[in-house]
């Protein structure tokens, strides 16, 4: 589901404008004294899926490094969407939002940039950026600094989550898009832990044209661009493949796919869904054979049911059929992998342990948690990423380490009349 819609700085909240007042961080660099790295620095650490031509993909892809001094820069290249909204902070900062311009050098960090003149507990002081939509992109040219002044390379989380989804997963017509998703909630919320956002809108899982779509995640999720219009622009139906070893080893994959594929205009069965889900995974586990799975169920909507309302649902007998295969001993003791380079399955040569698991998200939402074009209010996506973050926790032991910097932005809504 989603449609595209020019890049802009309105945000609407219920039909009303938010006031957003992002400041234009458009500088003239030949007025500054830099250094400057170029975009292949060993120094930056690129999040999500970039291509070769350092090109941001997909939902919330980012940008990280530590610097020292007390300016930062980025010159963005000729193929960065233009006015697409990016979110950045430097340390345990709040995020602060701006809109880019193509071909524009932007002055993120300076003196006047709340906590640069601090160097505790964060040390080196770091800067993160993260693209919040998820059909735009940025293009890195080059990252300044400070004269006399350096970039760091920081040392990657020990953990690594996967998300594979579509437009519910990718955060469209949530507020700030990608940072307002469940999954980047839930991968944020966690703390100390590198992410993936795999996402697009109107995707399907089995590979056919889906609402406007041309390729569906069974085959899309082993290339590096996604399935949108500007991929098609810069890739035609050449994409660049995705080279695994660029990022870490995923130790859990959260997939989230099937919406699109149980709307009645996109014709996939349930034999073609259960069939190329499954392929999917094969084709994660051929990736990532100690990555964990976790299959989120589909909620698919609400209905008025009489003087209540009911939660729909979709591809329910299916996705139990699914993890049903996954955890069978015979299964488990000779395993079928998928080669996306062959498009063919092949058998193991070793057993498995279990290592698909199932989530159960009826009851989390709501019939208000749904907005009107059919996706997750704000509310609804952190209900959904508050509870994946028990699941993940007690199902595989995962702790807590975010334990106070921001994760979704400006969220602080109170009330301070004590009467009324």
């Amino acid at each position: 589901m989603g449609c595209i819609t020019l890049a802009s700085a309105t945000i609407l909240e219920n039909g009303q404008v938010r006031i957003t007042n992002y400041p234009n961080t458009v500088i003239d660099a030949s007025s500054y004294s830099f250094e400057t790295y170029s975009a292949n620095a060993t120094e930056l650490s690129y999040k999500g899926r970039w291509d070769s031509k350092h090109l941001s993909w997909w939902s919330a892809p980012g940008l990280k490094f530590g610097f020292t001094g007390k300016q930062v820069a980025i010159t963005f290249g000729p193929l960065t969407t233009n006015t697409v909204l990016i979110a950045y902070r430097i340390s345990g900062q709040d995020w602060q939002l701006t809109n880019i311009t193509t071909s524009a050098t932007h002055l993120l960090v300076s003196e006047n940039t709340p906590g640069i003149s601090l160097n505790s507990p964060i040390n080196p002081s770091t800067f993160e950026l993260r693209v919040t939509n998820w059909a735009y992109g940025v293009q890195i040219d080059s990252v300044h600094v400070s004269q006399g002044e350096k970039l760091v390379k920081l040392p990657d989380f020990g953990r690594t989550i996967e998300f594979i989804g579509d437009s519910l997963m990718a955060g469209d017509f949530a507020t700030l898009e990608g940072l307002s998703s469940y999954a980047y909630g839930l991968a944020a919320g966690l703390g100390d832990t590198e992410y993936s956002i795999t996402a697009y809108p109107g995707i399907c899982a089995f590979d056919k044209e889906c609402w406007g779509n041309p390729r569906g995640m069974f085959h899309q999720w082993f290339y590096t661009s996604d399935v949108s219009w500007r991929a098609n622009q810069i890739y035609g139906d050449k994409p660049e493949l995705w080279d695994f070893s660029k990022q870490k080893k995923a130790d859990i994959v959260v997939i989230g796919l099937g919406t699109n594929d149980a709307n009645k205009a996109n014709s996939v069965g349930s034999e073609g869904y259960v069939a190329q889900m499954t392929m999917l995974i094969e084709g994660i586990h051929a990736v990532w054979p100690d990555a964990q799975v976790v299959l989120i169920s589909v909620w698919n909507g609400f209905y008025a049911n009489g003087n209540s309302y009911a939660q729909s649902g979709a591809w329910y007998p299916e996705l139990q059929t699914i993890h049903k295969h996954f955890n069978d001993p015979a299964y488990l003791a000779n395993p079928t992998l998928y080669d996306h380079a062959k498009n063919a399955t092949y058998k193991s040569n070793t057993t498995s342990a279990p290592f698909v698991s199932y989530f159960n998200t009826t009851g989390i939402l709501q019939h208000n948690d749904i907005a009107p074009q059919w996706h997750p209010t704000d509310v609804g996506h952190i209900k959904l990423a508050s509870h994946l973050m028990q699941y993940i926790k007690l199902k595989f032991g995962w702790d807590f380490y975010a334990t106070g910097p921001e994760v979704f932005h400006q969220t602080t809504y109170w009330n301070d009349q004590d009467s009324y």
